[in-house]
């Protein structure tokens, strides 16, 4: 059975904020931090993985990251906060 992956990226101050979805999260978070993909992430410095979850249903992950971008940011904090009270960089665990 396939994983899919809704994450929430955010830069060193925590000012900017970017919503994905992947099948692969560990390579995904390594293509931003190195900024090997041009665009929103790399323009915008986007290093720290603050927030994932996880679902086998690729449908499923695209629909909660186009729910998400709709939030406003403090309904997105608010998220965040409550699975990583310290925002720290998730992905050191992998």
């Amino acid at each position: 059975m396939n994983t899919y992956y809704v994450y929430i990226m955010a830069n060193y101050t925590k000012s900017t904020l970017y919503i994905g979805v992947t099948n692969d999260l560990e390579r995904r978070i390594y293509e931003h931090k190195k900024g090997l993909i041009d665009g929103f992430t790399k323009k915008y410095n986007l290093k720290d993985l603050v927030y994932f979850a996880e679902t086998n249903s690729v449908q499923e992950a695209i629909t909660k990251e186009k729910k998400l971008k709709k939030w406003n940011r403090a309904w997105k904090d608010r998220l965040i906060t409550e699975a990583n009270p310290q925002w720290e960089d998730l992905s050191k665990q992998f």
